[in-house]
């Protein structure tokens, strides 16, 4: 199995405007967009990692908005996920901090952002 690339759909793919319901996804972003089909053309495995699916009672409605989602903007209909596996290269999301691996370090490009949240507390 290869390695994938896993982006996050709320926020980090589409607009974020708020919970509006699993089937309800937001507008493209459109630098996100782009890089995820420069990935596509490279032959690059993307995948949808999302909170959406993880819902047993919301989980096909979801899905099936996602499809939609994604055959409309990507041109394509994506994998989609909420589970990480040994083959996850990277994932990009909104909410996730980067720390060094096996140290727990926190890396020098997310310390800014960790300072700028710690200020508005």
């Amino acid at each position: 199995m290869s390695c994938w690339i896993g982006v996050d759909l709320d926020g980090t793919l589409a607009f974020d405007s708020g919970w509006l319901g699993p089937d309800e996804i937001g507008i493209p972003i459109p630098q996100m967009l782009d890089r995820v089909k420069r990935w596509l053309d490279e032959g690059r495995d993307v995948r949808i990692f999302t909170a959406r699916v993880s819902m047993p009672e919301e989980e096909k409605i979801a899905r099936k908005a996602i499809e939609k989602w994604c055959k409309k903007h990507v041109g394509r209909v994506l994998p989609v996920t909420c589970v990480k596996d040994m083959h996850m290269l990277e994932l990009w999301d909104d909410r996730a901090i980067c720390v060094h691996h096996n140290t727990g370090e926190v890396t020098d490009m997310h310390s800014s952002l960790i300072e700028r949240y710690r200020s508005t507390e």
